[in-house]
């Protein structure tokens, strides 16, 4: 691979507006901005970005606006405060998207027409931006400008009634998986169009919905239940698939989550745990049979687990092709070499201390990784700047 194809970023050159807040919005803008596209958060002069001050355990950080929860996607991002209630603010904001590729926001329709940032307005300022909105139930419908976070929307997709055991009743996810995956979906959407700019030379509204991302994060959970009419019910730590080979089961030490799908899997499994019962036993002698029996395949296995730990099984049975994985806490997955290997946590300094944060989940052109390049901003900390910038080119 010739080096000097990954000197150049796939979106240099492109000026991103992150007229954003909370998670999924600024998470959206931070992707965008780790590709190498230039992002200016704006920011009202008072409370800036909520999430600065709320989020994650460390309340003296919060206190500071400068919460963990903002720095998870604050970096790479240079911060203006605009108060759009002025009409020199209006105007601030009016030549930043004349400047821009890229409007990403995420605020309720009617907050958008009572600032004078609808699409429509957006788009008769520069008719070559891209409107990225991210709302909870998207445009069009009775909920189009309900307000909504990832809590709201679990609980609205269904997600929640698929989580935890039956005894539990409906659980929410212990991550904001709907914020980070509207997160992803934007970023997706928007190299689309910037694509298909390249062609028309204009610009389009691009609208996400946090409803149709949950519900996309379930698709063949969904289908199943559209050509079936089977409700999904909770189902604990079993499998999708319905395998009575595939689910966690205890070991020795820890549990052991089990993907034994296909036959050949369970060959090498068997093979593996080297107890004649697997053979012996006319109820293991066929899927069809297991299936039927999955209570007696459950009480062997965890019988043959017991004698190794999780970590122990994990490495034999990845030896073997066998598709198993110890079940980890956060802090023993971020330990693993595999996570270092690929470089998917950087850190830098930041404005107090050293700052650990993810980054993409993807490499392209055999990049290492694409890490953020400057630490999150202060609220307004490049606000003389961009002025200055936004004169001596206006």
């Amino acid at each position: 691979m010739n080096p000097a194809q990954n000197t150049l970023k796939p979106l240099q050159g492109i000026r991103v507006i992150d007229f954003t807040h909370v998670l999924a919005g600024p998470a959206c803008a931070y992707y965008l901005s780790l590709l190498g596209a230039e992002v200016i958060k704006v920011e009202s002069p008072e409370l800036g970005d909520s999430m600065r001050h709320r989020g994650g355990s460390d309340a003296s950080r919060a206190a500071k606006g400068m919460s963990t929860a903002y720095l998870t996607q604050g970096g790479n991002k240079r911060s203006i405060t605009v108060d759009l209630s002025e009409p020199e603010g209006f105007l601030v904001m009016k030549t930043l998207l004349e400047s821009a590729d890229v409007f990403v926001e995420n605020h309720r329709p009617s907050t958008l027409e009572s600032l004078g940032l609808s699409y429509r307005a957006v788009n008769q300022i520069n008719p070559k931006v891209i409107h990225c909105a991210m709302t909870g139930y998207g445009r069009g419908g009775p909920k189009e400008d309900a307000p909504a976070y990832d809590i709201n929307i679990q609980a609205a997709c269904g997600v929640m009634t698929l989580t935890g055991e039956a005894e539990s009743g409906p659980t929410r996810t212990g991550a904001p998986i709907i914020d980070y995956g509207t997160a992803l979906a934007a970023g997706f959407a928007v190299s689309t169009a910037l694509y298909q700019r390249e062609k028309t030379q204009l610009g389009t509204f691009i609208d996400v919905s946090m409803l149709e991302v949950g519900l996309s994060l379930m698709s063949s959970t969904i289908t199943d239940y559209l050509v079936t009419g089977k409700e999904p019910k909770q189902a604990g730590n079993a499998a999708n698939s319905k395998s009575p080979g595939a689910g966690c089961f205890e070991t020795k030490e820890g549990l052991l989550s089990l993907g034994v799908n296909e036959e050949h899997q369970f060959k090498a499994l068997i093979k593996l745990l080297d107890d004649p019962a697997w053979y012996r036993d006319i109820r293991f002698r066929d899927k069809k049979s297991r299936i039927v029996n999955r209570e007696a395949v459950s009480e062997l296995l965890t019988r043959c687990l017991k004698q190794r730990t999780a970590k122990d099984w994990e490495q034999l049975m990845l030896i073997a092709g066998v598709p198993a994985a110890a079940v980890q806490t956060l802090p023993q997955c971020l330990a693993q070499e595999q996570v270092s290997e690929r470089g998917f946590i950087h850190q830098y300094e930041g404005k107090d201390s050293a700052i650990a944060v993810p980054t993409l989940p993807f490499r392209m052109g055999g990049v290492f990784s694409h890490q953020p390049e400057t630490s999150p901003p202060v609220k307004g900390e490049h606000t003389a700047e961009l002025l200055a910038e936004l004169k001596q080119h206006g």
